[in-house]
């Protein structure tokens, strides 16, 4: 087993469990320093189905496997107040005509709130402009570069310590 930031070996019997990010991984202990060391995970619970035979809890998981094509361009805000100015439209006018209130569109243009995608489709229609532009998909392969040809965070970023 090896550690999901810099690919060093982790014991197998004892790994290092650590929150980093708000992600859990499993680290080795000088990349442990870098967030809060949790405790092992609960053993799994059992439970007797209808014939009395012991099955595995199952949680259902509702993952999606394609990842997301269109992504919401960086300067967002200034493109929806510069198409809302341009068409000489008030914050309540662009609010009427999408059914928002003024609060959304204010904190959509002041750049404080990211709009979702039923949200941005909106504002693309009633301001004619385009605010999702397409993800092009990054080849990780090319990244590897460990003994064990494994991808590791490590090897995608560049870690800054202190």
């Amino acid at each position: 087993m090896e550690c999901e930031i810099c690919g060093k070996p982790v014991s197998e019997t004892n790994p290092t469990r650590a929150k980093i990010e708000g992600s859990v991984m499993v680290v080795c202990k000088e990349c442990a320093k870098l967030g809060t060391i949790q405790k092992a995970p609960p053993k799994p619970r059992f439970q007797q189905n209808k014939k009395g035979k012991r099955n595995t809890k199952q949680q259902k998981r509702n993952y999606r496997n394609d990842e997301p094509t269109e992504e919401l361009i960086e300067n967002y805000n200034t493109i929806v107040r510069n198409a809302r100015e341009s068409k000489n439209w008030s914050r309540e006018d662009l609010g009427k005509k999408i059914n928002e209130r003024v609060s959304v569109i204010n904190r959509i243009e002041s750049g404080k709130m990211t709009p979702d995608n039923k949200l941005t489709k909106k504002l693309e229609k009633a301001l004619n402009i385009k605010l999702l532009e397409s993800v092009n998909e990054v080849d990780l392969n090319q990244f590897i570069n460990n003994s064990s040809g494994e991808r590791t965070l490590g090897n995608i970023m560049k870690i800054k310590r202190k």
